[in-house]
């Protein structure tokens, strides 16, 4: 039994796992009676990775600050790797890059510090304008640590054209950072929503049947286990609810008569006395 536990433990993680990777770069959003869908990382005619970069890493320079980032995923370096005297939180001096998905190197006394500013794990996905979902989404990554909280935002912004790479950042705060692409993976996929529901209806009638499933559970178990009621029998009330189709039908018999009026053998034998 302790080894099954084990192993079924063992698959919900993976799965737990798998499910979360999936779902790093998906969003949905309702506006409008539409449900506007993200996929980040599906497959597009000329970007068979979606979003992420096809050489490992995104790479904007202003003065003398450099931004390394990847969406979605950690960092790959090919070519051009940061070259940094401490990289702390993202691979160490001599793998640079490849422990985070986010980087900032800055020139501190004529030498290059790096610092991680977001990983995979970390990463959030908001819509850039409520009014307007279709326009694009924020990917927002984090680091922590005793010393200091950075964060990457990338505006990943609505461009059926296709890619065109950051070309400027903003910096918000002391190790807070934000920049953009354009992309057309940040269009959304819109899908109808109307009559494609019941509304607070069906919200209310699946929170019903809900409680009703917990209460039978309950109850059934409850009767099992302490007061040792088996078979059809341990079901609470069960006379109540296996009267429930004769009581039905009583109820639409006594509509039927009175909206039918009495019939022929209820109908009075009293005949007509002429005095």
């Amino acid at each position: 039994m302790g080894g099954d536990s084990i192993k079924w433990l063992c698959i919900l993680m993976i799965l737990h796992r798998v499910n979360w990777v999936c779902g790093v770069c998906e969003l949905s959003s309702m506006h409008n009676d539409n449900v506007y869908n993200y996929s980040l990382t599906s497959p597009l005619d000329k970007y068979p990775h979606g979003v992420l970069s096809e050489d490992g890493f995104y790479k904007v320079a202003v003065n003398q600050t450099v931004l390394w980032f990847q969406l979605c995923d950690g960092m790959i370096f090919n070519h051009d790797p940061p070259i940094c005297v401490d990289c702390l939180d993202c691979g160490g001096p001599s793998h640079c890059g490849l422990g985070c998905s986010a980087l900032v190197e800055k020139s501190i006394g004529g030498y290059p510090v790096c610092t991680s500013l977001g990983h995979v794990s970390s990463t959030n996905i908001t819509i850039r304008d409520k009014n307007h979902p279709n326009n694009g989404v924020i990917v927002k990554m984090t680091h922590s640590s005793p010393k200091y909280s950075c964060s990457l935002s990338v505006s990943v912004i609505c461009d059926s054209n296709g890619l065109q790479g950051p070309q400027s950042m903003e910096k918000l705060g002391t190790c807070n950072y934000a920049t953009e692409i354009r992309h057309p993976s940040g269009c959304a996929t819109i899908i109808p929503a109307e009559g494609g529901g019941w509304g607070w209806f069906g919200t209310f009638v699946t929170v019903i049947l809900c409680l009703f499933g917990i209460y039978l559970l309950a109850g059934t178990a409850y009767r099992y286990f302490f007061l040792g009621i088996h078979g059809l029998h341990a079901l609470p009330n069960l006379d109540f609810w296996g009267g429930i189709p004769h009581r039905i039908q009583n109820f639409f018999a006594s509509l039927v008569r009175r909206f039918r009026g009495p019939s022929e053998g209820h109908r009075s034998t009293y005949s007509r006395v002429n005095f």
